[in-house]
């Protein structure tokens, strides 16, 4: 059986995954929704109460039915790239495409619904702290006058995008920003602005989850980085990504925001503070993993190889089955 794949052509990290899935003899098929009707072709016709069809791609056909897994990872819009785009035919082939893969029977990493709703912010941080992880106190709003009585409770905080979109075309990562003392909040009744309270951080923490697995990797905080630099993609640091072990608590409550989310797959975003607590910030549903495993050489590529190679009758923690107690 066959693993899918759906991801756009400039996603260098799932390469990483589809060596994995060769060396071990696993079929594999990589294609990007942006291209149907233009490089990529479904077909499926209703049988005995099923849908049977196939998908083709660059010259390769694959029965639908014959999908072991799939991993929604950093997909187009569907027909994007059609020869005549329009909202309507992205509409409809999304409905197609997806559709049709909801019936396969394939085990998802991540299922559609999980990973558009596990993208919210709010829900996000509802979820963790329901599910025993810190979550610093946290203000979203347009009110000017709310961010500065927040600003008083709270004098050291950070502002981040709510989405982590960009307006820009093309995107380009906006970086969390310390807040200064002197801070005139008025232009927050423009647009939803996040603020949220400042962890004095001794280090950063990236967990990638993928299932049950869990492996951790921290970046200590250089004394020589400017405090105002609190984004760790940003800030110039000789310190490496390590690799660490996870708190058993912290654990738990990780695989219980999974079980809760619905995902197969988490990137998790930690401060670890003075006291050792991790610090919940987000969970990215299809984060990039490349640059942990090359710092620390941990096996996170060959783990989502092994996950989705597995035959899709198992269903181990965190496959990516919405929890029907799931928060909503």
């Amino acid at each position: 059986m066959t693993v899918l794949i759906l991801t756009n052509d400039e996603d260098v990290t799932a390469d990483m995954v589809v060596v994995h899935l060769n060396t071990s003899g696993v079929p594999v098929v990589r294609l990007d929704p942006a291209d149907l009707t233009y490089s990529v072709a479904l077909s499926g016709e209703f049988v005995h109460g099923s849908f049977r069809g196939h998908l083709s791609s660059g010259g390769r056909l694959v029965s639908i039915g014959g999908l072991r897994s799939v991993w929604l990872r950093r997909p187009g819009g569907p027909a994007t790239r059609a020869a005549e785009p329009s909202a309507w035919l992205t509409e409809e082939s999304g409905q197609a495409l997806y559709g049709l893969l909801r019936g396969s029977g394939a085990r998802w990493m991540n299922q559609p619904d999980a990973a558009h709703r596990a993208r919210y912010k709010p829900w996000q941080l509802r979820v963790a702290q329901r599910c025993g992880l810190p979550v610093p106190a946290t203000l979203i709003t347009t009110f000017p006058r709310a961010a500065r009585e927040f600003a008083e409770r709270y004098p050291d905080l950070v502002v981040k995008p709510v989405s982590g979109v960009h307006p820009q075309d093309p995107p380009l990562a906006v970086p969390t920003s310390r807040v200064p003392p002197e801070a005139d909040f008025s232009s927050v009744a423009h647009g939803p602005t996040l603020l949220q309270r400042r962890i004095a951080k001794r280090a950063d923490i990236r967990l990638t989850a993928v299932g049950d697995e869990l492996l951790a990797a921290r970046k200590a905080t250089s004394a020589e980085v400017d405090p105002d630099d609190v984004d760790v993609r940003f800030a110039e640091s000789a310190e490496p990504w390590r690799p660490t072990e996870v708190p058993p608590r912290v654990a738990e409550s990780v695989r219980s925001y999974l079980t809760a989310a619905g995902l197969a797959y988490g990137a998790l975003d930690f401060a670890e503070d003075g006291d050792g607590i991790w610090w919940f910030l987000e969970c990215n549903q299809s984060g990039q993993f490349g640059f942990v495993e090359v710092d620390t050489g941990l096996p996170i590529a060959r783990t989502i190889a092994e996950w989705l190679a597995r035959p899709r009758s198992e269903d181990p923690v965190g496959s990516g089955r919405p929890d029907t107690t799931a928060v909503s």
